[in-house]
């Protein structure tokens, strides 16, 4: 019974690049989407774009307002365009999700302002 399965190699292909450093970072102009992306971040380290709705099933859905198609600079915005990202069972952990992703979007912020000095020495 055994002899019926014939065992198959399976082949594995590897794909090799080669990346060479100089030891200098590469500063380049930044496109209009990398301005975008950066805008974006921006806009969701910023707890006052988010909300939280719940939903008929009970469960909470974190949601945060369109960057783009808001105008609003102040307090005040009665933007009608939001876009779901999560769901949780309690609101509780739908604003540590919140919190959790204003936290990450600030990092993000911080590493593109390049690398930062944590010793130095004498």
């Amino acid at each position: 019974m055994l002899n019926q399965f014939k065992l198959k190699t399976m082949t594995y292909f590897y794909y090799k690049t080669t990346k060479t450093w100089n030891g200098q970072p590469q500063y380049k102009q930044m496109t209009n989407s990398e301005e975008e992306t950066i805008d974006l971040w921006k806009h969701l380290s910023d707890k006052k774009n988010w909300r939280i709705v719940q939903l008929p099933n009970g469960y909470y859905q974190t949601e945060y307002r369109d960057p783009q198609n808001c105008g609003c600079k102040g307090d005040d915005c009665n933007c009608d365009t939001w876009y779901d990202v999560t769901r949780r069972e309690t609101l509780e952990s739908a604003e540590a999700a919140i919190d959790g992703s204003v936290e990450h979007y600030g990092k993000k912020l911080e590493f593109v302002k390049g690398p930062k000095v944590v010793k130095t020495f004498k």
